[in-house]
């Protein structure tokens, strides 16, 4: 046998043996097998533990715990005062966080924050995005309902996704994701501006530019840059005044509108799609990529920056993260970057080169021209 046949009969080989019960005893108890045995159960076992992990996290974001750590350790008496829990609610608390890296332990009563909770601590985006995941965690309580459905609750928190006339969404509407998508801005700014020099291209439009996040950063990396923002009116009118608070709404076009129902505006060399297309089905992605090759330059280029899926499940952060998290939204789905060249090619693109980013498994990059 050759080819698939072969692997086929080989993975049927293997779970069979795996799944022997004689077979998992002797492994875990000869000396060659035994570390490796260990690691597979450590890891089946990290799998069935993983909600409760993140469920931890979440509390100490929750409390503010990594917050009362701030300022230096604390007994476990004073954090259970500071969290409001009984003492031995906190202990429980504080030494699953220990497990997970998030605190340290000094001694017998007193913590200190530890290297993950630092990291959550400096991160406002981060610790924005864990405290919305309670939408996130309410459809994951029943997976299998939710693969049925197609569809979460956490659509409400992204009304533009299912609604069927996005413009009309007013400012209360979109204030908390687009307050969110800010947030998260700065790091994927900072990955796509080391990932790509703009400083070559003249005039940058961000379409689905939310408050201005990403503009904001790109403007302070290219002074010479002129920006344009292209998104629903409600969000629009949020970039504009943070735009104006950076002192740079003297040098940025606001255009208010539907990028799926609306043209895309001329005039721009560089079109970005910031964590946009993956938000969108098939046939939205392709109608908004031609819209983009219809408003650009034969000389202008388009950079896609958003997570994209691993090919052969390679990127478990998009494979399994992504994969529900949009499907609680309701919409959309990681692609892989060899899915997104062949749409790109679809849509009149000739030239695409995936780019290097620091943080792939949450971030990839693509440039395409026509």
């Amino acid at each position: 046998m050759a080819g698939p046949a072969w692997r086929e009969a080989a993975l049927a080989w293997r779970n069979r043996l795996l799944a022997n019960p004689r077979f998992q005893q002797w492994a875990a108890g000869f000396p060659l097998t035994r570390p490796i045995a260990r690691r597979r159960t450590e890891a089946l076992f990290d799998l069935v533990a993983g909600f409760v992990y993140s469920q931890t996290l979440f509390a100490c974001v929750e409390l503010k715990l990594f917050e009362h750590l701030a300022d230096g350790p604390k007994r476990d008496a004073d954090l259970a005062q500071a969290l409001g829990l009984p003492r031995e609610a906190a202990k429980r608390l504080l030494s699953a966080a220990t497990a997970l890296r998030l605190v340290d332990r000094l001694g017998s009563e007193r913590f200190a924050l530890g290297p993950h909770g630092a990291a959550v601590l400096g991160n406002a985006g981060l610790t924005q995005m864990i405290g919305h995941h309670t939408h996130l965690y309410a459809d994951l309580a029943d997976s299998v309902g939710l693969l049925r459905r197609g569809r979460g609750s956490l659509a409400a928190y992204w009304p533009y996704a299912t609604s069927d006339s996005p413009q009309a969404e007013v400012a209360e509407g979109v204030a908390a994701y687009s307050s969110l998508m800010a947030s998260t801005q700065p790091a994927v700014a900072a990955d796509i501006l080391h990932a790509y020099p703009i400083r070559r291209h003249r005039r940058l439009l961000d379409v689905g530019g939310g408050e201005g996040a990403f503009l904001a950063a790109a403007g302070a990396e290219a002074p010479k840059l002129h920006l344009m923002l292209f998104d629903l009116p409600a969000v629009a009118e949020r970039a504009r005044a943070r735009l104006s608070s950076a002192g740079l709404l003297d040098r940025t076009d606001i255009h208010a509108g539907d990028f799926l129902a609306d043209p895309v505006p001329r005039g721009a060399d560089l079109i970005t799609l910031v964590r946009i297309l993956h938000d969108h089905d098939e046939a939205g992605v392709l109608a908004l990529l031609r819209k983009v090759r219809s408003a650009l330059a034969d000389d202008g280029a388009l950079l896609i920056a958003e997570p994209m899926a691993g090919d052969a499940g390679r990127n478990r952060m998009s494979d399994v993260y992504f994969a529900f998290y949009l499907l609680a939204m309701g919409r959309g789905r990681a692609r892989t970057p060899r899915e997104l060249f062949a749409l790109l090619r679809t849509a009149g693109f000739n030239r695409m080169r995936l780019l290097a980013t620091r943080n792939p498994f949450l971030l990839r990059a693509i440039l395409a021209k026509p």
